[in-house]
């Protein structure tokens, strides 16, 4: 039986998840369904169950965004326990990327939004807990003098997290000249469909997975095919949590 806590491990569970993700016809039967609880009762018969937890029919969309944070970071940290040991903080800096928007609102110097203090991360960045184990406070504070600088903090951090053998990883290098090509290419003036931009993006990431066999690398490439699924379930669900009246007549 393979350990967990190994790359081998982890191979095998990324890939079984990678198989059972939603297919465009799935996506296309959300996108085609008007109702809020509509859409939550076909997404939970699908792998993306695991997104919902927590969603009720009637939620708002601060709830929404809570339930979709936690799973998350659930999602992070259950990647990060197959994963071996030199490998995990890196991994487990990735489970605070939900939390940027909320960070930069902060170190741009705006009051804290009623809806931080019924998220657990962040109301305890606002109380300033002794603890600061996930290294969001810290980051915090180095994005103050600079608030647009703080994806690049990020990154700084989380080259620092990558482990020795990871200089030696060259899908490493691959995936983060695919997402900055990816960044480059969405924030352009001509860039009109970012939905395009990402259908690019994740056939890319799929070649990547395949080509990533027994590689670190595959866990980093299901996180962003992860971020791609959450992304898109996202847009679905808050449009229609935001404009409940749109969706609910043809």
């Amino acid at each position: 039986m393979i350990a967990a806590g190994s790359i081998e491990f982890a191979h095998a569970r990324i890939w079984a998840r990678h198989g059972q993700r939603p297919d465009e016809a799935l996506w296309r039967r959300i996108e085609t369904t008007r109702e809020f609880a509509a859409v939550l009762e076909l997404a939970r018969g699908s792998a993306l169950a695991g997104w919902l937890e927590g969603i009720a029919p009637g939620a708002d969309v601060h709830a929404v965004e809570a339930a979709l944070r936690r799973h998350w970071r659930e999602r992070v940290a259950e990647l990060a326990s197959w994963m071996p040991p030199a490998w995990q903080a890196a991994i487990e800096w990735c489970g605070v990327l939900v939390d940027l928007p909320a960070v930069q609102h902060l170190a741009r110097g705006a009051a804290p939004a009623d809806w931080m203090a019924g998220d657990e991360r962040l109301r305890t960045l606002l109380e300033g807990a002794a603890s600061d184990g996930d290294g969001l406070r810290a980051l915090l504070a180095a994005a103050r003098a600079e608030p647009a600088r703080l994806l690049p903090l990020w990154q700084a951090e989380w080259q620092r997290r990558l482990p020795p053998a990871a200089g030696r990883a060259g899908g490493i290098a691959a995936l983060a000249s695919l997402l900055a090509a990816h960044a480059a290419a969405f924030a352009a003036p001509q860039a009109i469909d970012g939905w395009a931009l990402r259908r690019t993006l994740q056939g890319r990431l799929v070649l990547l997975l395949r080509r990533a066999l027994i590689e670190p690398v595959a866990a980093f490439v299901y996180l962003a095919l992860s971020a791609l699924e959450f992304e898109r379930l996202r847009g679905e669900l808050l449009r229609r949590a935001a404009f409940p009246g749109r969706w609910a007549t043809p």
